[in-house]
């Protein structure tokens, strides 16, 4: 999701609250460098979380869960791996990426999916 966005912004906040209630810590929302842009960076005990959030409003075209392309995972993991060398403290801990999907239903409610290790870095 965009940062940008009024709405993206929305869903990556429920997104950030969501895991905070799940025992996640934030690190850092929206995250910029000239690699890419990840939605948030948390701590899960003591495992680094590089999570894009998806929100859809309906299923065409797969949906959220089909919302992350493999040349957007290969950004997010640019992007990540500028974050720890950036952040050389966090160099020795173990990281994955999630991807919090959020579907809206046809009754408007919304269905959400977290996906740990939704992809895998190289």
């Amino acid at each position: 999701m965009a940062g940008g966005s009024t709405r993206g912004a929305q869903f990556e906040d429920y997104a950030r609250d969501c895991l905070a209630e799940r025992g996640l810590r934030l690190l850092k929302q929206n995250y910029h460098c000239r690699f890419g842009e990840i939605d948030l960076i948390m701590q899960d005990d003591e495992t680094i979380c590089f999570i894009e959030v998806k929100f859809r409003k309906s299923l065409h075209f797969g949906g959220a869960a089909n919302a992350i392309p493999m040349h957007k995972q290969r950004k997010i993991i640019k992007t990540a791996m500028f974050y720890i060398a950036q952040n050389r403290h966090l160099a020795n801990q173990a990281f994955r990426f999630d991807a919090f999907l959020i579907q809206q239903q046809a009754d408007g409610s919304n269905q959400v999916n977290w996906i740990k290790g939704a992809f895998y870095g190289e």
